[in-house]
């Protein structure tokens, strides 16, 4: 059990990741891999995998070395999961290339003594060793994440809606007890479900949480408690791909397939890029179709900093309502 003891100024401080973390995911992915728990959520996605990666270099060095140091056991290092990936995969990537060689052998050394750490692991201090790692987490990701991409952005960004509604009707108190069934709100300590027992005080840090699409069931943080506070924790929604249903014909006469879909997309809010990426086109165009649906009057859009997030009027809601 991990209890994460908030403080007053802590509530003020909890924020949901805005998009999914490339590097959260690519661990949380390798750990599908590596247990038959929860495949059948996945079955689509790790027969694919399976397929990539089977035989080929790339499959060799997943096994050898990405799977030695982000295993699925009570310790990884927390260097291969920075902050800066919050940002997208090359931002992520960079950090970690830069993270300081003492930091380094420090983790490492505990990954040794609490899982047992592959023998050229404390290699690692090395930054040209740390660089050839970047790039076969980068030739992960581009191999078996990136494909799925739009619909782990769609499963995130409908996750952060449904939170942030949460927040709004029933305060941080409904947020925070709704996260998972694995986490439990008992002011003002959050019960986890865990690999081990420990107690975090984020005193006045705050807490990030992460929704991630490839987490399955038990949530995840880091261990080094001095770095900031998160949580990963799974999304809520089906992640098996299903085939699709085609929109009602009426809706497609009348909008068109793809507005049709746009206006499907935005039943729990999305911002431009977001609804960009699901639809599989460019923001420009994306634009184009939100400005049709919010004269139409079907949307609302409202700007907050540099983004704009879509929703939609009780107009819109009631032509996505099955008809009798």
């Amino acid at each position: 059990m991990l209890r994460i003891h908030f403080t007053s100024q802590d509530l003020a401080r909890v924020r949901v990741a805005s998009a999914p973390d490339p590097l959260w995911e690519i661990a949380c992915s390798l750990h599908r891999l590596q247990t038959s728990r929860g495949r059948w959520a996945y079955a689509d996605w790790y027969r694919e995998t399976r397929a990539t990666l089977a035989g080929s270099p790339l499959g060799v060095a997943v096994r050898r070395l990405l799977v030695p140091v982000l295993p699925r056991a009570r310790y990884m290092p927390d260097f291969l999961t920075p902050p800066e990936a919050a940002d997208g995969l090359d931002r992520g990537l960079t950090a970690v290339v830069d993270t300081p060689p003492a930091r380094v052998a420090l983790e490492i050394r505990m990954l040794d003594r609490v899982t047992g750490a592959p023998g050229w692991a404390p290699r690692l201090v090395e930054r040209e060793a740390r660089e050839e790692l970047a790039g076969l987490l980068r030739a992960y990701h581009e191999a078996v994440i990136a494909p799925h991409e739009s619909r782990i952005h769609a499963m995130v960004a409908a996750e952060r809606a449904l939170r942030g509604r949460d927040a709004l009707a029933t305060g941080l108190d409904g947020l925070l007890a709704c996260l998972s069934p694995a986490i439990r709100w008992h002011p003002p300590v959050l019960h986890v479900d865990y690999v081990e027992d420990r107690d975090l005080h984020l005193a006045g840090r705050g807490l990030r949480l992460v929704p991630s699409y490839f987490c399955w069931q038990s949530p995840v943080s880091l261990a080094d408690e001095t770095l900031g506070p998160l949580l990963v924790y799974p999304v809520q929604g089906d992640r098996r791909a299903v085939p699709g249903r085609p929109p009602d014909a009426s809706l497609v006469a009348l909008l068109g397939r793809t507005r049709a879909a746009a206006l499907r997309s935005l039943a729990l809010g999305a911002t431009t890029s977001e609804l960009a990426r699901f639809l599989g086109v460019s923001v420009p165009t994306a634009t184009h179709h939100t400005t049709v649906l919010r004269d139409a009057g079907l949307v609302v859009s409202r700007r907050h900093h540099n983004t704009v997030l879509h929703t939609l009027t009780p107009l819109g809601a009631a032509l996505l309502r099955p008809r009798a």
